[in-house]
């Protein structure tokens, strides 16, 4: 499907298919205004009749508007002005492009990007109309042996406007959400493929490819490097399976190496039957979902290379399988990490922080501006946040800020919680500097505790996204998420640094 952006009036666009919005009740939008009266009132006839009341999400598909070029024109409803807001307006374009696909329109030309939105620009608007577009058409089939063979024959799409739509910042806006959907395919493309596929070793190919495609520095360690860098906890993980764990960095050099990366880690387990703390087997198929954290990183990483954008920013992605093979690590195990402080193992299936705290102590070397590490790291969070919102935790109030505004504008929600000291009681060991669980009380925040204690040396965000990485159910699969928000963070930083050379 491609894209563009243009401005005129819907009456003299000569496509297959004009889209226009309407507020309940049967309040028409600017454009659906210039149609109606171009057509001598037939389209305010048709809604007086009572075919459609402007509900958030209906449609009504007209044919033979008089005194109009195009073949089809599409009501959308728009639900009450008043409330009309992100979800809104997303909700709103999913219905459009649900209705397009089930016509014979090989392109549309949609007015939707000039309805207001509370406190979004159009810039907002066009790219989360490509975003929600390209969502729209995602199909978690690419293992089916007869693919889906939906006739899709909308090839062309144009975001279009009656008012004045400056085209630098519309042709970025353009850009970004192309870049950031084609961020989020492969997430959800990585979080999709069976475990039996997507491996660590798989992983590591998969950044191999990425380095040669977009011009990045890829490594892979091996397990004997991991050893000789002494991450005894990451390596604990990988005792009872037989495929290798690696350790994969993707580094994506946008300026000089002078200025300091925005780090990112992504847990990648690609399957965790809990080990020896085996996990109870319903919905355990599910825990190939266990390497979304990692999934994001390469999205993040794919979005910014095809922006180009002008920052540095690496990836840490620690990968290995959680299996209860005969040389699995044991609960009362004690092992050493990277950063030589000693874990006493009391759950095996609290492993993602044990193959992250050996990352964030490898982060250290690239003297990092900020690090994030994404993880589908507690349960705790599903129950805290469910499946709206991820949870953000921080050494660093300015930092946490910065990804709450990036989630907001870029409607991925976050919600902050607190990483205050008296949590940290709960990790206390008789026999090593810590545990690697602090009980059922808190568990998203003492599972922040525990990774905390090993970015004392910069400033340090953790995203659990146990709940918004994947949806369970009939429509399950990958969602791709937090791919828009740490994409908004990054671009952000970005201009930033951009403004402050220039001053």
């Amino acid at each position: 499907m491609k894209f563009s952006i243009d401005n005129g009036s819907p009456a003299k666009q000569s496509c297959s298919c004009v889209v226009v919005g309407v507020f309940q009740t049967r309040t028409l939008s600017e454009a659906a205004k210039t149609l109606d009266k171009n057509s001598n009132g037939y389209i305010s006839n048709i809604l007086n009749n009572g075919d459609m009341e402007g509900k958030l999400g209906s449609t009504l598909l007209l044919h033979n508007v008089p005194n109009t070029t195009c073949n089809r024109i599409l009501l959308v409803g728009l639900g009450e002005k008043s409330k009309f807001c992100d979800r809104e307006y997303q909700s709103a374009v999913r219905s459009t492009f649900n209705r397009l696909y089930e016509t014979g329109a090989s392109n549309a030309t949609l007015f939707l990007i000039e309805v207001p939105v509370k406190n979004r620009k159009i810039s907002w608007k066009i790219s989360h109309t490509v975003i929600v577009a390209m969502e729209s058409v995602y199909k978690p089939d690419q293992l089916k042996s007869k693919r889906t063979n939906k006739k899709q024959q909308l090839q062309k799409v144009t975001l279009s406007t009656t008012g004045k739509l400056d085209s630098v910042t519309g042709k970025k806006a353009l850009q970004w959400g192309l870049a950031t959907a084609h961020g989020m395919n492969l997430a959800k493309d990585l979080g999709n493929l069976p475990p039996n596929i997507c491996t660590p070793t798989y992983l590591a190919k998969l950044a191999v490819k990425m380095a040669k495609d977009f011009k990045l520095k890829a490594a892979i360690l091996e397990q004997k490097d991991m050893k000789k860098l002494g991450m005894g906890s990451l390596l604990s993980v990988a005792q009872g399976s037989n495929e290798p764990a690696k350790l994969i960095t993707l580094e994506y050099w946008g300026l000089s190496k002078k200025e300091k990366p925005i780090v990112l880690v992504g847990k990648g387990v690609t399957f965790d039957t809990g080990g020896i703390s085996l996990k109870p087997p319903a919905n355990m198929d599910e825990m190939k979902y266990d390497m979304c954290g990692a999934a994001s990183v390469f999205g993040t990483i794919t979005a910014i290379a095809e922006m180009k954008l002008p920052i540095n920013v690496v990836g840490i992605i620690p990968t290995t399988e959680n299996m209860p093979g005969g040389k699995a690590t044991k609960p009362g195990d004690i092992v050493t990490s990277m950063s030589g402080q000693t874990i006493e193992i009391l759950n095996t299936d609290a492993e993602g922080r044990l193959i992250l705290c050996d990352a964030l102590t490898y982060a250290e070397r690239y003297k990092p501006e900020v690090v994030i590490d994404i993880a589908t790291l507690t349960g705790a969070c599903v129950v805290a946040l469910g499946h709206v919102a991820s949870g953000l935790l921080s050494n660093d109030d300015k930092l946490a800020t910065e990804l709450l505004s990036a989630s907001e504008k870029a409607a991925d929600p976050a919600w902050h919680l607190p990483l205050w000291s008296e949590y940290d009681e709960q990790l206390k060991s008789n026999f090593a500097d810590m545990a690697n669980i602090g009980g059922r009380d808190a568990g998203t925040i003492t599972a922040s505790c525990f990774l905390s204690r090993f970015t004392k040396e910069y400033r340090w965000a953790h995203l659990d996204i146990a709940g918004t990485a994947w949806i369970s159910g009939k429509k399950k699969g990958a969602t791709g998420r937090p791919v828009p928000l740490l994409t908004q963070f990054v671009t952000t930083r970005a201009i930033k640094k951009g403004c402050e050379k220039k001053s």
